[in-house]
């Protein structure tokens, strides 16, 4: 018999109703970990297949929704909370200790960059172009 506000017939479901109910029967038997496992799974599967850019392109595209959406001071409100979340966490010195970390890796990173401009520099030194731009070649040593 049909019913007549729906037009279903009684005792069927709709397909969101029979998704959700599935869902929870699948939670009930296999537990939270089991969709952490499969996510995992698939985030890397779209890793391999598409590449780091995909997810930077998407990830700018929900910030550029939510900025649309709330503002840029969704953002400041946001930092702010969960600064206040960590501190209260982890006190004061996680601040002091990622500082010195932060900076020992720009030192790190500086040295890098001097070390491959001299790197550079010597090699470009080696093939000393001429007035025109095209490289002299060296004369034969005999």
């Amino acid at each position: 018999m049909a019913d007549e506000s729906t037009g279903k017939k009684k005792g069927s479901m709709s397909v969101s109703e029979a998704g959700r109910k599935g869902g929870q029967t699948v939670r009930d038997k296999y537990g939270h970990s089991f969709y952490e496992e499969i996510g995992r799974k698939g985030g890397e599967t779209v890793k391999a297949e598409r590449g780091r850019a995909f997810y930077e392109q998407i990830g700018k595209k929900g910030g550029d929704t939510v900025k649309a959406e709330r503002g840029a001071g969704f953002y400041e409100q946001i930092g702010k909370k969960g600064g206040e979340a960590v501190k209260a966490e982890r006190g004061t010195p996680f601040y002091e200790e990622i500082g010195k970390k932060g900076g020992h890796r720009v030192r790190t990173l500086i040295e890098e960059g001097k070390k491959a401009a001299s790197e550079n520099a010597k090699s470009s030194e080696d093939k000393t172009p001429a007035p025109g731009g095209e490289v002299v070649p060296e004369p034969a040593q005999e």
